[in-house]
């Protein structure tokens, strides 16, 4: 599925940082054993307990596991779900979307381009012109404060 290479500009213009690529123990050992759930086995936090379900902080949300810029705080809205939730990503291209049928259920899973990490799913039903809710795990991000 390799979409990127050495740094250089897409078909839109855009940035396209290096693919990241680590063995499973590289991740172990750079991430705490939550966000290893999250970002490399496709787990969940409880909703209302992530570190940034309720943050109203200006700044950008990077990826926990590579540090590329997902989403901008200007995007952040409360869904009432508990947890942090976008209207869209802070670039194209930053993100993916592939289809998840886990728990018989017809989802679409939101994941960082740059190294795969699972984010959280993207839901038809946001605010905003797009009407895209973005629904991410705090554990999959690091808030760069502004």
């Amino acid at each position: 599925m390799s979409k990127r290479g050495s740094q250089q500009g897409d078909q839109q213009g855009n940035v396209v940082e290096p693919e990241v690529r680590k063995s499973d123990a590289e991740w172990r050992r750079q991430l705490t054993p939550e966000q290893y759930h999250v970002v490399r086995k496709k787990g969940t936090e409880a909703p209302f307990t992530g570190a940034y379900w309720n943050t109203k902080d200006d700044g950008t949300y990077r990826c926990v596991a590579c540090g590329s810029e997902l989403f901008d705080a200007a995007d952040k809205f409360d869904s009432g779900t508990g947890w942090p939730s976008f209207t869209a990503p802070a670039a194209a291209g930053c993100v993916h979307t592939e289809a998840d049928n886990s728990f018989f259920m017809r989802r679409t899973e939101v994941l960082c381009s740059r190294c795969e990490a699972h984010l959280g799913h993207v839901f038809d039903d946001g605010p905003g012109r797009g009407g895209q809710r973005y629904c991410i795990n705090s554990a999959a991000l690091n808030l760069e404060r502004r």
